[in-house]
């Protein structure tokens, strides 16, 4: 009973992006401006590292039935697509106003692809008001941004659809199994894609060629911020399991209200450490979206108890 906010999906989405965005803030920090100069070595590694995702078995791995397995690992597949989609975007634009703009369109994304697949894809008429609270902040958030918006919007829109099936198939995969089992061949499916990676010649080169990066100031910190940030994503898998992928990916949303705030404290308090532009119309939109944001928590906070979201029964999965 003490530990029972652990089962709350909508507490632990609020935490995963939590973490991310303060790791996100501190990125800015460490690196100042980190780039993926090379697109297919950075999103190589990536999934080639979440083969540690088999850390879990001992702590409760069931072998699932064939269609299960074939439904994680396909979406750790799909997976790999949705990163290059997401990083190729984040290469077209600023990175903040990239992370901006998807925190609008990958909820609805996410939200239309569950419309046909799961029976409560949202919740109901009070979580629906939240989560489309949350949607607009996060459309708010990248209008106060000066984003070429024609640029990066093809590759967010593949981003966000490629984001919403994985969510959405994940939560069908641990709606049949535990979270554990489903996340394991999950992992396995985003390693297995990033080897196929290796197979034409032309990628392979770009992934092991050598690069100049820029280092962080402090390896140790650097490092640190990378565990949170990992462990940030793990739990959003987690309260996928646990929740509606539509609302965990509204609460997307927060991370950037963090970004903001973050960014805004260290330029006042900071400078040295990070100087960023707050003009009066951007600092205006960004308080607008953050308080459209936090609304759109304390409904969903409220209301959102319980699994609000289950498979349909049509699917073939038993």
């Amino acid at each position: 009973m003490h530990f029972g906010f652990i089962r709350n999906g909508i507490f632990v989405a609020i935490i995963a992006h939590g973490l991310i965005g303060a790791t996100l803030v501190w990125d800015k920090v460490l690196l100042r401006q980190p780039e993926t100069r090379n697109l297919f070595s950075y999103v190589f590694w990536l999934g080639f590292i979440s083969i540690f995702g088999l850390a879990l078995v001992p702590f409760g791995f069931q072998m699932p039935k064939a269609p299960v397995v074939a439904l994680a690992f396909g979406a750790g597949l799909l997976h790999m697509a949705a990163m290059f989609f997401y990083y190729a975007a984040l290469k077209s634009g600023e990175a903040s106003q990239t992370l901006a703009i998807m925190g609008g369109f990958s909820p609805v994304a996410t939200a239309l692809i569950s419309i046909p697949l799961l029976r409560n894809p949202i919740g109901g008429r009070a979580v629906l008001t939240g989560f489309l609270l949350l949607v607009a902040g996060g459309f708010v958030m990248f209008i106060a941004e000066k984003t070429d918006i024609p640029k990066v919007l093809p590759s967010v829109l593949l981003a966000s659809v490629s984001y919403g099936l994985v969510n959405v198939l994940q939560k069908l995969a641990f709606d049949q199994t535990n979270f554990v089992s489903g996340y394991v061949f999950f992992t396995l499916g985003t390693f297995t894609g990033s080897l196929i990676l290796l197979i034409p010649a032309s990628w392979r080169r770009q992934i092991f060629q050598k690069q100049q990066k820029r280092k962080p100031q402090n390896w140790f910190w650097y490092f640190v911020n990378r565990f949170l940030n990992g462990l940030g994503s793990f739990l959003v898998f987690y309260a996928i399991s646990l929740t509606s992928p539509a609302l965990v990916d509204a609460i997307t949303g927060l991370r950037y209200v963090i970004i903001f705030a973050g960014s805004y404290a260290l330029t006042v308090l900071r400078p040295r450490w990070l100087r960023e532009d707050f003009s009066g119309t951007v600092l205006f939109g960004k308080a607008i979206a953050t308080a459209l944001v936090v609304a759109g928590l304390v409904l969903v906070g409220l209301h959102a108890s319980g699994p609000e979201a289950e498979s349909a029964h049509f699917l073939p999965l038993k």
